[in-house]
């Protein structure tokens, strides 16, 4: 009994222990800090309205990123300063795994963007080279956009 008492305690304590854990975040935005809901969700230019809302409209092409299983480039189509659409211009194709990974977490990445009103997102399980390029090359259009 006092061996069972024992080893639930151990047990709970590591459950704990492992539950106050922080999830890892990809390396390229380990320095990247989340921005609070009512942030503005991208840079202020000395230049940007009084409000944190860009008034950008258009189609921003992104840097070409290349990731370890190919090259991965997006073109955001904002209206207003607001992500109406992410486009896919290059993507990892060079095999089926690649192409069912690509047509799996890319629409996905797509979806969260609009959502999150900018690049930072969260990656796809499983194509984590492709979400890391995709964020990359997401950033920069957005860049260009509100430079």
């Amino acid at each position: 009994m006092r061996r069972a008492a024992l080893a639930t305690t151990g047990i709970s304590a590591l459950i704990v222990a492992l539950l106050a854990l922080k999830p890892h975040q990809l390396p390229a935005l380990a320095g990247v800090t989340p921005r609070s809901p009512t942030a503005s969700s991208f840079p202020r230019s000395p230049a940007a309205p009084s409000s944190g809302v860009s008034t950008g409209s258009g189609t921003f092409t992104g840097d070409p990123i290349d990731t370890r299983y190919g090259t991965v480039q997006v073109a955001a189509t904002l209206s207003k300063g607001k992500i109406t659409s992410v486009k896919v211009l290059q993507a990892p194709d060079q095999n089926g795994r690649d192409q069912q990974l690509s047509s799996y977490a890319l629409p996905r990445l797509a979806q969260e963007a609009i959502g999150a009103q900018s690049a930072h997102i969260d990656a796809v399980s499983g194509a984590s080279y492709t979400s890391q390029g995709y964020i990359q090359s997401l950033q920069s259009a957005l860049d260009q956009a509100h430079a």
